[in-house]
């Protein structure tokens, strides 16, 4: 239906997504789904105390070590998943992930997902990225929308 997975579900996905930095942020380029963009703060900041229910929450990160980044996700709507499956959370939910880059070509994310909620204790699982070989393409869900008879507008 065109929407927003979430976090961690975004890098989960079997689409592609890039990574573009400087010292303040980090903002990752999602190709599928909803053609959507995630802002990663890594200037010291606190969570936004405003931020609640959005699609990917509010991201804060920092340096562990000059290879592991340390990245606190926050604020989620809880009408996401975690994975394709259904598996639920609550809007309280708080997903830890930390981002390695074992060579140029891979990365290793382990997500901690943090929900007492919903899961009875704090649990993981691991990904691990390839690099894309080539460019984001052009990727358009709202035109093979099948939920259109919810839509607003003329």
């Amino acid at each position: 239906l065109c929407l927003p997975p979430g976090v961690p579900r975004m890098s989960t996905t079997p689409y592609p997504w890039t990574m573009v930095q400087n010292d303040k942020l980090l903002v990752i380029v999602y190709e599928g789904g909803a053609h959507v963009w995630r802002k990663i703060f890594l200037d010291g900041r606190a969570h936004n105390p405003e931020v609640v229910e959005t699609w990917l929450g509010d991201s804060i990160g920092h340096w562990q070590d000059k290879d592991t980044l340390i990245v606190e996700t926050t604020g989620q709507t809880d009408t996401t998943w975690l994975d394709e499956s259904g598996l639920p959370h609550t809007k309280d939910m708080v997903v830890t992930e930390q981002f390695k880059r074992p060579d140029m070509g891979h990365l290793e994310i382990v997500h901690t997902i943090n929900d007492p909620g919903a899961y009875s204790k704090p649990w993981t699982f691991t990904t691990h990225p390839t690099l894309l070989n080539g460019e984001l393409i052009e990727y358009i869900c709202q035109e093979n929308n099948r939920d259109v008879q919810h839509l607003k507008g003329k």
